[in-house]
């Protein structure tokens, strides 16, 4: 016959400590649980702040070049208004565009062989372009804008699909994302469009 061992009890102390352990343990998951919860509703706000008010767009090719360029990741504050020299993100035939507001409705906007570009006679200044083109539009200048319309252009004159091609034509209000404030991506680029 086999003995039984008596059955040693903890003594207070030992019993204190796992207790302690056990709360603490428990506050570490409470804490852990709700930084969860926290991280989970900024996110969930971020995106809907960056949908509601302020999307994010990626850039694809080089249209908007130097000012945007391939890969750029730039942050677009909604709105139906421009003004001449803002750069807006637009929806044309279910894709993103992104172009500099070079006249508004009414305007006569003409381009000579050069390339420079002139807004009801007067010589439109253009300190964002690295080269002048006259471009490969089908448009016939001088060109009347259309009322409540934009007449937008890239700022890489030689590539870029614009209000200068029929296809595209001037960008109405209703088509407009909002404009275009700053690059956030990649860093080296952060900053604001002007």
């Amino acid at each position: 016959m086999s003995r039984k061992k008596p059955i040693e009890l903890p003594s207070i102390a030992e019993l204190e400590a796992e207790i302690s352990r056990r709360k603490h343990r428990q506050t570490q998951h409470y804490l852990l649980r709700n930084a969860v919860y926290a991280l989970i509703t900024v996110a969930a706000l971020t995106a809907l702040v960056s949908v509601i008010f302020i999307p994010v767009l990626r850039t694809y090719g080089n249209s908007m070049a130097p000012t945007i360029v391939e890969g750029d990741i730039v942050a677009v504050i909604k709105s139906d208004e421009a003004e001449i020299g803002d750069v807006i993100a637009f929806k044309y035939n279910n894709k993103n565009f992104i172009k500099r507001v070079i006249a508004l409705g009414g305007s006569l906007v003409d381009i000579d062989e050069n390339g420079n570009v002139l807004v009801d006679g007067q010589l439109l200044p253009e300190p964002y372009l690295e080269e002048k083109s006259f471009g490969n539009g089908d448009v016939e200048f001088p060109f009347q804008v259309p009322d409540g319309q934009y007449f937008v252009l890239g700022d890489n004159r030689i590539t870029s699909a614009d209000s200068r091609n029929s296809i595209m034509g001037c960008v109405s209000p209703e088509d407009m994302m909002g404009r275009v404030l700053f690059c956030v991506w990649p860093f080296d680029r952060f900053g604001t469009i002007h």
